[in-house]
């Protein structure tokens, strides 16, 4: 299979740098066109907007839509590769409908993070399976990498609050 772009499901979270990392890859091998592609809705939705637009906001949402991608990119593969071409984009709508509307082109690749484990993911919607169930491209689903059980991407936050029992007893050796 010819593979021309590889479009990558980038939110920030430690799952979609996961998959960056591997569409990075993918991209080289390949010799396509890396694509980051960050899906964004406004603060309350378009729902919100529609009812009180405002230009200035609209611009404002839009910039802070761009630098978190900036941000995943910088985080995820250190930013702009230098070895293949490469054309990020920030799109307002829904990240599943988003990301299989892009993809849409002969040749493309779909890469997306499985997105989180356990209890967390059975409460939130699943943008991966989405792209699984709609998407006219082939789609890699890149499980999240081991250290994404304890850090979410740009966030920084522990998904675990609190301290194992093992944990609390090395630290209290420590102290």
């Amino acid at each position: 299979m010819y593979v021309r772009r590889v479009i990558a499901g980038v939110s920030g979270s430690a799952g979609s740098l996961t998959a960056l990392r591997s569409a990075a890859a993918m991209a080289r091998t390949e010799n396509a066109v890396l694509m980051p592609v960050l899906a964004w809705v406004p603060p309350g939705g378009d729902l919100a907007d529609r009812r009180f637009p405002c230009q200035e906001l609209r611009l404002s949402w839009r910039n802070a839509a761009e630098d978190r991608l900036w941000r995943a990119i910088s985080l995820g593969i250190g930013g702009p590769p230098d070895d293949v071409a490469f054309s990020p984009m920030a799109v307002r709508g829904e990240p599943g409908a988003v990301l299989t509307s892009v993809a849409t082109e002969p040749g493309d690749m779909l890469v997306i993070g499985t997105g989180r484990r356990g209890l967390a993911r059975l409460l939130a919607s699943s943008v991966s399976r989405y792209c699984l169930a709609h998407a006219r491209c082939p789609v890699i689903a890149v499980p999240p990498a081991e250290l994404a059980a304890h850090v979410h991407g740009l966030h920084g936050r522990r998904l675990l609050h609190r301290m194992q029992p093992a944990d609390a007893d090395l630290h209290a050796a420590d102290a």
